[in-house]
């Protein structure tokens, strides 16, 4: 069953946390430190820890995040966010359909869906996913083989081609998060650009500051 696309409001701000990109720190501090300057969604992005390792991060983070006042969501594995009573799940092309892993979190969680041409956004649209992610929008190093870019050209078709919040990932900066929005995103998901700053917290600020002045509220 779809559900509706207004069952889900997607922040302006989606962080990711990935530990490869992060200069060692451990998630748990980078929560701590996105979730100081106000950032409110974060998901945990780990390609290569263990499922017991991932568990154990997650779990932290998870923590962390619920007395934040977050949404924490695991990427890939809905078994661990089932485990950890995450706030959802986001999936990719390669991962489980979304009627499964809907059928694991239950109805309750929500469900990101990782997309990159327009047919597999329209796909998404018919899903029981809440929001859809497009991109790569930009040239990304967050990605060991990423997909082809699509620029906010397709970002703008990918828009007309979903009722449900859209999130734009790849690539984004400070520079370029604003025309991410402008060209019809809901969202701006940011891995290295956050992670990756000497400050996190100052660098995520910056962020909500931008987005803020194209949305008229922070978050």
């Amino acid at each position: 069953m779809t559900r509706s696309p207004d069952a889900v409001l997607i922040p302006r701000l989606y962080a990711i946390i990935d530990p490869a990109q992060g200069g060692g720190r451990p998630s748990v501090e980078v929560a701590a430190a996105l979730l100081a300057a106000g950032v409110r969604l974060i998901q945990l992005r780990d390609k290569h820890a263990s499922s017991g390792e991932l568990y154990e991060s997650a779990q932290r983070v998870a923590e962390c995040v619920r007395k934040g006042g977050g949404i924490f969501i695991v990427n890939d594995r809905a078994d661990i966010a089932r485990a950890v009573d995450a706030d959802g799940v986001h999936v990719g092309q390669d991962d489980l359909p979304v009627e499964y892993v809907r059928a694991l979190v239950g109805p309750g969680k929500m469900i990101g869906y990782s997309t990159h041409i327009l047919e597999q956004v329209r796909e998404a649209d018919r899903s029981a996913a809440d929001y859809v992610a497009f991109g790569p929008i930009f040239p990304t190093a967050s990605k060991e083989n990423p997909e082809e870019v699509v620029g906010l050209g397709g970002l703008s078709e990918a828009r007309k081609a979903t009722r449900k919040p859209l999130v734009a990932i790849g690539g984004i900066t400070l520079e370029n998060a604003r025309a991410a929005i402008e060209a019809g995103a809901d969202s701006v998901a940011v891995i290295r650009g956050l992670v990756g700053a000497p400050d996190i917290t100052e660098r995520a600020e910056e962020f909500l500051k931008i987005l803020a002045a194209k949305s008229g509220v922070e978050g």
